[in-house]
Protein backbone atom coordinates (compact mmCIF):
# COMPACT_ATOMS: atom_id res chain seq x y z
CA UNK A 1 0.00 0.00 0.00
CA UNK A 2 3.01 2.47 0.86
CA UNK A 3 4.53 2.03 -2.59
CA UNK A 4 0.61 2.72 -4.25
CA UNK A 5 1.23 5.83 -1.96
CA UNK A 6 4.39 7.05 -3.39
CA UNK A 7 3.25 6.09 -7.05
CA UNK A 8 0.57 8.47 -6.70
CA UNK A 9 2.18 11.19 -5.32
CA UNK A 10 4.92 10.78 -7.94
CA UNK A 11 2.41 11.45 -10.60
CA UNK A 12 0.41 14.20 -8.51
CA UNK A 13 3.75 16.02 -8.46
CA UNK A 14 3.98 15.49 -12.38
CA UNK A 15 0.14 16.77 -12.44
CA UNK A 16 1.29 19.68 -10.49
CA UNK A 17 4.47 20.86 -12.95
CA UNK A 18 2.33 20.72 -16.06
CA UNK A 19 -0.26 22.78 -15.36
CA UNK A 20 2.06 25.49 -13.89
CA UNK A 21 4.20 24.78 -17.29
CA UNK A 22 1.11 23.98 -19.60
CA UNK A 23 -0.82 27.24 -18.43
CA UNK A 24 0.55 29.33 -15.60
CA UNK A 25 3.80 29.96 -16.76
CA UNK A 26 3.64 33.64 -17.03
CA UNK A 27 1.79 33.83 -13.33
CA UNK A 28 3.93 35.75 -11.20
CA UNK A 29 3.54 32.46 -8.44
CA UNK A 30 5.12 30.19 -11.20
CA UNK A 31 7.40 32.89 -12.66
CA UNK A 32 8.67 32.77 -8.78
CA UNK A 33 9.48 29.07 -8.46
CA UNK A 34 10.78 29.31 -11.31
CA UNK A 35 12.96 32.12 -11.43
CA UNK A 36 11.68 33.69 -14.08
CA UNK A 37 11.47 37.38 -15.42
CA UNK A 38 8.18 38.10 -17.18
CA UNK A 39 10.30 38.62 -20.28
CA UNK A 40 12.38 35.36 -20.47
CA UNK A 41 8.83 33.74 -19.17
CA UNK A 42 6.22 35.17 -22.57
CA UNK A 43 9.20 34.10 -24.47
CA UNK A 44 9.33 30.81 -23.31
CA UNK A 45 5.46 29.76 -22.95
CA UNK A 46 5.25 27.44 -25.88
CA UNK A 47 8.53 25.95 -25.06
CA UNK A 48 6.99 25.53 -21.27
CA UNK A 49 3.97 24.11 -22.50
CA UNK A 50 5.52 21.32 -24.20
CA UNK A 51 7.39 20.72 -20.97
CA UNK A 52 4.75 20.49 -19.20
CA UNK A 53 3.25 18.00 -21.62
CA UNK A 54 5.57 15.28 -20.68
CA UNK A 55 5.25 15.74 -17.49
CA UNK A 56 1.85 15.27 -17.67
CA UNK A 57 2.87 11.88 -19.74
CA UNK A 58 4.43 10.55 -17.07
CA UNK A 59 1.48 11.20 -14.61
CA UNK A 60 0.02 9.59 -17.22
CA UNK A 61 2.35 6.11 -17.27
CA UNK A 62 2.22 5.79 -13.60
CA UNK A 63 -1.93 6.15 -13.13
CA UNK A 64 -1.87 3.83 -15.52
CA UNK A 65 0.42 1.22 -13.54
CA UNK A 66 -1.21 2.07 -11.10
CA UNK A 67 -4.75 1.29 -12.30
CA UNK A 68 -3.94 -1.47 -14.79
CA UNK A 69 -6.01 -4.88 -13.96
CA UNK A 70 -2.88 -7.31 -13.51
CA UNK A 71 -1.19 -6.41 -10.67
CA UNK A 72 2.37 -7.57 -12.72
CA UNK A 73 2.15 -5.74 -15.47
CA UNK A 74 0.88 -2.91 -13.50
CA UNK A 75 4.26 -2.58 -11.74
CA UNK A 76 6.18 -3.52 -14.34
CA UNK A 77 4.63 0.14 -16.49
CA UNK A 78 5.27 1.62 -12.75
CA UNK A 79 9.00 0.41 -12.64
CA UNK A 80 9.63 2.18 -16.34
CA UNK A 81 7.70 5.57 -15.71
CA UNK A 82 9.79 5.77 -12.44
CA UNK A 83 12.96 5.31 -14.34
CA UNK A 84 11.84 8.18 -17.11
CA UNK A 85 10.92 10.30 -13.97
CA UNK A 86 14.05 9.85 -12.12
CA UNK A 87 16.64 10.15 -15.07
CA UNK A 88 14.64 13.32 -16.32
CA UNK A 89 15.37 14.27 -12.82
CA UNK A 90 19.06 13.67 -13.51
CA UNK A 91 19.60 16.00 -16.67
CA UNK A 92 17.44 18.45 -15.08
CA UNK A 93 19.95 18.25 -12.17
CA UNK A 94 23.03 18.65 -14.52
CA UNK A 95 21.26 21.09 -16.64
CA UNK A 96 19.32 23.03 -15.08
CA UNK A 97 18.96 22.97 -11.39
CA UNK A 98 20.08 20.81 -9.13
CA UNK A 99 17.30 20.88 -6.72
CA UNK A 100 15.29 18.91 -9.64
CA UNK A 101 17.28 16.00 -8.24
CA UNK A 102 15.79 16.10 -4.68
CA UNK A 103 11.98 17.72 -5.38
CA UNK A 104 11.76 15.30 -8.37
CA UNK A 105 14.05 12.63 -8.46
CA UNK A 106 14.53 11.77 -4.67
CA UNK A 107 10.17 10.85 -4.51
CA UNK A 108 10.80 9.15 -7.40
CA UNK A 109 13.84 7.15 -6.23
CA UNK A 110 11.81 6.39 -3.15
CA UNK A 111 8.82 5.22 -5.17
CA UNK A 112 10.89 3.09 -7.47
CA UNK A 113 12.59 1.15 -4.11
CA UNK A 114 8.91 0.38 -2.75
CA UNK A 115 7.48 -1.04 -5.72
CA UNK A 116 10.66 -3.08 -6.20
CA UNK A 117 11.20 -4.45 -2.70
CA UNK A 118 7.45 -4.25 -1.16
Amino acid sequence: MISIIFVALVAVEHIYIMVMEMFMWTRPRTMKTFNLTPEFAKSTKSLAANQGLYNGFLAAGLIWGLVYPDAVVGQHIQIFFLACVIIAALYGGATSSRSIIIKQGLPAIIALLLVLFL
